[in-house]
């Protein structure tokens, strides 16, 4: 016995010693990286950009240095910028040595929105006359909408189209939790407020389903018409060829238009070769994007603007507090606009807002530093995939609202959650609880025992004001009559193009088109970009990683598809307070 202790002493110290040793090692690499992307990258000439989106596409490229280690599968993570793609494209737009983009599309991790603002900016560098050429084993439906703006699109011969349209389908857990024994407590205003409706019906509610029918139309509608546009195909042979499901095949897409080539990977590479000039493959240069980001861009003037744009991202579920890094926490976004506001080089502001919503607190907390800025400088409110329900809400007071028209927007409405489980823990776990109040409604929020009337009443005032103050916040920044605010709100969900109809935006644009809106409202012409808030210390962001806090994206790249309904179950459940929320995940694939 005593030799068995001290052998597992040592083997224990053995493998602390290990970790430890792992660890400086990784730190150490990280500084080296961390120095080596200091370095400037040339670009030979007649190189091609190479934009392989294999990774997931986030507004911000995060500070990590390296791969993110996953403690799950021991593999690497990585996350790819949108600004910096966007700056990536413009930049290659007025470099001579670029001679055109190679879109590498066979695995595409971004929303349907940011596939349009990585569009457009394709649309603006085709008009310098380089070429784009897009390859793919398969291409999914927002795969081939990126895709859809090459020069040339090819596919393997034995690859795969999608395009059958747009589908949504919706969890619902009531009949889970009625086996559990589990009574939600729910309190909502709103008919279109479905956030909760996977807690307490077993299908969609004929409110729900009209709101979906609209947006997704609407976003199809969309898609299609921009397709036939780069295509010269009509709509309704667009629609037709979903209806009959006539597209599957690389032989099929051929014949219909949508695929220009079948061409196994060798034959692109001459094909590139031919278009860049070059006299064999061997002789390619292929720039990445991460490769490239690093290429300093070109100025129009000497020395550094002394007038700045703020672009200020919020990203993730809103949350009181500071919030983690994919969390929009109400303390630390707060606190970066009041310094952008106080900041007298910071000319104007952009609030980059990519969220389905949280806790109506948090969300009013933001406001109210959005609705001060707003007094001060220009404030423009740009949106990404998903600016809803809370994500509305904390942009409301911007100057001006742009959105994609492929963005989900709207869900004006609040709800309230409360989880009876008193039957659960004593049934199945056989868990009871016994308590002891100086009041009538101490033990109030206890998950031993439903709300009784007057509780019911307490939570359906509190939701009904916080409602009312969310309208009214809307109706002041969009100058709108409450009663407008409540006929297109009571939690419905809008695509872009319907909110710009009923008011809810102003336009659509992009990011970059957002950032220049700023600038002309300021009045200025020459100034620099600062993104906010300030990212962490890679060495810093690389601990935290190493130490488990930012486990969201490992989650993410373990389950893969799979990952939304665990995400979805957990806001449902974690939901407390009083919540402006979307209802449910949207995906458009």
């Amino acid at each position: 016995m005593k030799s068995f202790f001290k052998y597992l002493l040592a083997s224990i110290l053995g493998v602390m010693l290990a970790c430890a040793i792992l660890f400086f090692i990784l730190v150490g690499i990280a500084g080296i990286v961390v120095s080596s992307q200091d370095k400037p990258v040339s670009v030979k000439p007649q190189s091609i950009l190479l934009l392989k989106l294999d990774q997931p596409v986030h507004d911000r490229k995060p500070s990590l240095p390296i791969p993110a280690i996953s403690p799950l599968s021991f593999g690497f993570d990585n996350q790819i910028g949108l600004n910096e793609i966007l700056s990536n494209i413009n930049k290659a737009c007025k470099d001579t040595n670029i001679c055109g983009i190679y879109l590498e599309l066979s695995t595409l991790q971004a929303g349907i929105a940011t596939v349009e603002e990585i569009r457009n900016a394709l649309l603006d560098f085709k008009k310098t006359g380089k070429f784009i050429i897009s390859y793919s084993e398969y291409y999914t439906q927002k795969a081939y909408y990126l895709a859809s703006v090459a020069d040339k699109v090819c596919m393997n011969p034995m690859g795969i189209l999608n395009f059958d349209g747009l589908s949504a389908e919706v969890l619902f857990f009531k009949k889970a939790l009625d086996k559990l024994d589990i009574e939600p407590q729910i309190v909502r205003h709103g008919k279109f407020k479905s956030a909760v409706e996977p807690l307490m019906y077993e299908k969609m509610s004929a409110e729900n389903r009209l709101q979906i029918q609209t947006y997704m139309g609407s976003i199809w509608n969309h898609i299609v018409y921009q397709v036939g546009l780069q295509r010269g195909i009509e709509v309704g042979t667009l629609n037709a060829l979903a209806d009959n499901m006539s597209i599957g095949s690389g032989k099929e897409g051929l014949e219909s238009g949508l695929i220009d080539s079948l061409m196994y990977k060798d034959q692109v590479l001459d094909l590139l070769t031919e278009r860049s000039n070059v006299k064999s493959v061997k002789k390619l240069n292929f720039v990445s994007h991460n490769q490239y980001a690093r290429v300093p861009k070109s100025r129009s003037q000497k020395g550094l603007a002394k007038n700045k744009i703020a672009v200020i991202y919020a990203s993730g579920d809103i949350v009181e507090g500071e919030g983690n890094e994919d969390q929009i926490g109400s303390g630390k976004i707060s606190r970066t606009i009041r310094e952008a506001r106080e900041d007298s080089a910071i000319k104007a502001i952009v609030f980059r807002v990519n969220s389905s919503g949280g806790s109506v607190l948090a969300s009013e907390i933001i406001w109210r530093e959005l609705e001060l800025a707003r007094k001060v400088k220009p404030v423009i409110a740009s949106m990404g995939d998903v600016a809803a329900s809370g994500g509305y809400y904390v942009l409301a007071a911007a100057d001006t609202i742009l959105a994609s028209p492929t963005t989900i927007t709207g869900s004006i409405g609040v709800f309230g959650v409360l989880l009876d489980a008193g039957d659960f823990l004593n049934n199945k776990l056989g868990v009871t609880a016994d308590v002891v109040n100086t009041n009538r409604h101490s033990d109030f929020g206890s998950v031993f025992r439903p709300m009784d009337a007057e509780e019911q009443q307490m939570m359906q005032r509190r939701v009904d004001e916080s409602y009312l103050t969310f309208i009214s916040h809307v109706a002041d920044g969009r100058k709108m009559d409450q009663t407008a605010v409540d006929k297109i709100g009571e939690g419905r969900v809008w695509s872009g193009v319907n909110a710009i109809e009923n008011g809810l935006v102003d336009g659509t644009a992009g990011l970059s088109g957002a950032i220049e809106i700023a600038a002309g409202k300021a009045g200025i012409e020459h100034y620099r970009i600062v993104e906010l808030p300030k990212l962490k210390d890679p060495i810093e962001q690389l601990m935290m990683e190493l130490t488990g806090e930012n486990t969201m994206n490992h989650m993410r790249q373990e389950l893969g598809s799979g990952y939304r309904y665990y995400r979805q179950l957990k806001s449902l459940v974690s939901s407390s307070g009083i919540m402006a929320r979307m209802p449910f995940t949207i995906e458009v694939n």
